[in-house]
């Protein structure tokens, strides 16, 4: 709102200046360069040039605001030409019979031709060629005006849809992240359950903390990184509680700036990946997580063991939904200001991923 005010100000203002310069050039200039020794131009000459001024200010705003919308946007161009043509006609005969009127013609004549008779019928023809060139100048400056005014606010119009349409989908795909994160940990709770019920009870109250993070922080677009990190050491020691002693987990997480914020629930899809796909029962793994802040820029990576999930079991169903999502989000809230690099590597048979984040 601030913004179209002061744009708004702002035309206006090169529009007084733009008429100011004119009168300038047609009251001032004009007649300076005319005035010989002392001789002082009839008033009829003042007259005329106020009387043109006037007639152009009017076809300069008759044609942005009205000819132009009416024909030439919407494609009527050889019957906006014909109102063009005819309002040049229309033109030149109000300043016809305005120096008829005004008797300005022969108030001039006598002025720069002393003592030779005048006639009526003869004009000055580079005097009328100069006006209707003004005429033509300013149809032309007015279509100008008129078709940049109307690109702007086509593409006013443009960036408020697109902004709507992001801030739809951005609130689809955080509503589809909720329900995401508590299948897996309701899941992971469930199979304490059958381990360790002390373990399950302990693992629903570090839940319900975090349930407050995800239903009061992620309806906001934006969180505190030092929030977010707090939210990821609660999830990682909510997942210590399912881990064997197969499981190496090493976790880096730096105490960022208070001051930097980011997008909520952000990095909780690669986590629930490395938990998803990187443990075994059979074998050792180790699990890797590091998040690293330095000036503005967070460096976040995950490497782990990569166990295809079985088709049978529940977590398939779902399984790449949060990351589809994350990566959307991330194209959409950060364009421009994000690398990712995910997937497994061929040689060590690691999967892992590498994401870069501009927050400033």
């Amino acid at each position: 709102m601030l913004l179209s005010t002061r744009k708004r100000k702002l035309s206006i203002l090169v529009h007084l200046l733009g008429w100011i310069m004119l009168c300038v050039v047609l009251l001032i200039l004009s007649p300076l360069s005319w005035r010989m020794g002392d001789i002082e131009l009839p008033v009829q000459f003042w007259w005329k040039q106020v009387y043109l001024v006037s007639l152009l200010i009017f076809v300069f705003y008759a044609n942005a605001w009205g000819l132009v919308p009416k024909f030439l946007l919407n494609g009527k161009n050889y019957l906006y030409l014909l109102v063009i043509l005819l309002g040049a006609v229309l033109f030149y005969g109000l300043i016809f019979y305005f120096d008829q009127f005004s008797l300005y013609a022969e108030k001039m004549h006598e002025l720069f031709n002393p003592g030779k008779p005048f006639i009526a019928k003869n004009r000055w023809i580079p005097g009328d060629v100069f006006q209707l060139l003004l005429y033509v100048i300013s149809i032309g400056l007015s279509t100008s005006v008129a078709l940049v005014q109307k690109w702007q606010n086509d593409e006013a119009f443009r960036g408020e849809l697109e902004r709507q349409r992001i801030d739809t989908e951005l609130s689809y795909l955080k509503a589809q992240i909720n329900p995401h994160f508590f299948f897996n940990t309701l899941n992971n709770i469930y199979s304490l359950t059958t381990l360790d019920v002390n373990k399950a009870q302990e693992a629903l109250l570090k839940l319900s903390r975090m349930m407050r993070y995800v239903l009061y922080e992620n309806q906001k677009d934006e969180t505190l990184l030092s929030k977010e990190v707090k939210f990821i050491e609660d999830y990682l020691e909510l997942m210590k509680m399912r881990l064997s002693q197969k499981v190496k987990l090493h976790v880096k997480l730096e105490e960022p700036k208070d001051d930097l914020v980011i997008a909520p629930m952000l990095f909780l899809p690669f986590l629930e990946n490395c938990f998803k796909h990187g443990i075994s029962s059979q074998q050792e793994t180790e699990i890797n997580i590091s998040l690293e802040v330095m000036g503005d820029t967070v460096f976040f990576e995950t490497k782990n063991a990569f166990f295809p999930i079985p088709p049978e079991s529940p977590e398939a169903l779902e399984n790449g939904i949060g990351l589809v999502n994350t990566q959307r989000r991330l194209a959409l809230l950060y364009p421009d200001k994000y690398r990712l690099k995910l997937g497994v590597d061929e040689t060590t048979g690691n999967y892992g991923v590498h994401l870069t984040i501009n927050l400033s």
